[in-house]
């Protein structure tokens, strides 16, 4: 494994936004002497109909997919394993050019198909309930490891194409502002893979500073809250993160929202689940017009928790409910190949299934 290290590697095409891709593009045509509409044909082939590498583009003559393949190469995540669960989660583990890796995973629903991506290689926070946290942080994704992570779901199989993303993998989003930023442009434009903003949702411990910068885009980009507790004396026994950005803070943050935010929060038996618990998030849920999804605890974070019995959850959300909050139990997806929330650490899988 490469020693850890803050930034990805050197930009690619793939690293672009789709404005400064096309520029990049028509540049490399005009200094060839080349017809413009090289440039839309390529450009396409970067996410909107992507290609392995230049020389599947057909459409273009062979000498200008040598010369493309050897000056733009079109980067690759190497899918090292691919497990699938009984339920038809997939949990992919992409092996990055330095040797780190990510996990992501797949979530098919009816005609919903929802990719969980990752934009760290591990993470720095430590929330206690969390697999990726006991990694420590290695480094921050590119815009294409970010991005990536789609492309090699649609190359591996068109009809995977996600139609909603979720920033709930590995890492924490708002710490990798600049590659998120650039992957949420390629997520989000129709000249690269087109999903819709209000299918993107971006979850968060409460990094005020990447908060502003995500309300101040014009798309409306979904915001979920990793709240887990409903004070901060209870958020600081399971999240650090509390120390340094409080949750009051947090949630005054999160007002610059246009669209409804999510509040994410794991039951953990005598951690934050009490009545006194559900009433106080009631409260917070209520002020701020938040949906909240509650999770099972699952395997993976600090030994010695305990999960939440599935009757008390039950028992917790009418609470919620009863106090005129939209409460949802979430179904834990993808548990015999850890690929739950708060499971991913990056490592290689025990084969729960095929490629």
């Amino acid at each position: 494994m490469a020693t850890s290290k803050i930034s990805p590697p050197a930009d690619s095409i793939l690293d672009l936004t789709p404005d400064a891709a096309r520029d990049r593009l028509a540049q490399w045509v005009e200094a060839r002497e080349l017809p413009r509409f090289r440039t839309a044909q390529m450009h396409r082939r970067l996410w909107v109909q992507p290609v392995a590498s230049w020389s599947e583009a057909t459409e273009l003559p062979a000498a200008m997919r040598e010369a493309l393949d050897a000056e733009l190469p079109l980067r690759r995540l190497t899918e090292e394993v691919s497990e699938l669960s009984q339920d038809g989660t997939r949990k992919f583990l992409w092996r990055l050019d330095d040797g780190e890796a990510v996990e992501s995973v797949l979530i098919p629903s009816g005609s919903r198909r929802t990719l969980c991506i990752s934009s760290q290689a591990g993470c720095a926070l430590g929330c206690v309930f969390c697999a990726t946290g006991l990694m420590g942080f290695r480094r921050n994704l590119s815009p294409f490891e970010i991005a990536g992570q789609v492309r090699e779901v649609v190359l591996r199989d068109p009809a995977d194409k996600p139609t909603n993303i979720v920033f709930m993998g590995m890492g924490e989003p708002l710490l990798n502002w600049p590659g998120v930023d650039a992957a949420l442009s390629i997520l989000n434009s129709p000249e690269a893979l087109g999903i819709g903003a209000r299918h993107i949702t971006v979850s968060t411990v409460g990094i005020i500073p990447g908060m502003k910068k995500l309300a101040a885009r014009p798309e409306q980009f979904r915001l979920a809250i990793s709240l887990h507790a409903p004070t901060p004396e209870r958020r600081l026994a399971i999240m650090p993160i509390e120390k340094k950005y409080d949750l009051n803070a947090v949630l005054e943050a999160a007002t610059a929202f246009r669209k409804r935010i999510t509040f994410e929060y794991v039951m953990i038996g005598g951690k934050n689940d009490s009545d006194q618990d559900a009433d106080a998030l009631a409260t917070l849920a209520n002020k701020h017009g938040a949906l909240v999804n509650l999770l099972p605890l699952h395997p993976g974070g600090a030994p010695g928790l305990e999960a939440t019995p599935p009757n008390k959850i039950k028992l917790f959300a009418g609470r919620l409910q009863a106090r005129g909050v939209e409460a949802v139990v979430r179904r834990s997806r993808g548990l015999d190949i850890k690929a739950a929330c708060g499971q991913l650490a990056g490592q290689r899988g025990s084969g729960a299934a095929g490629q």
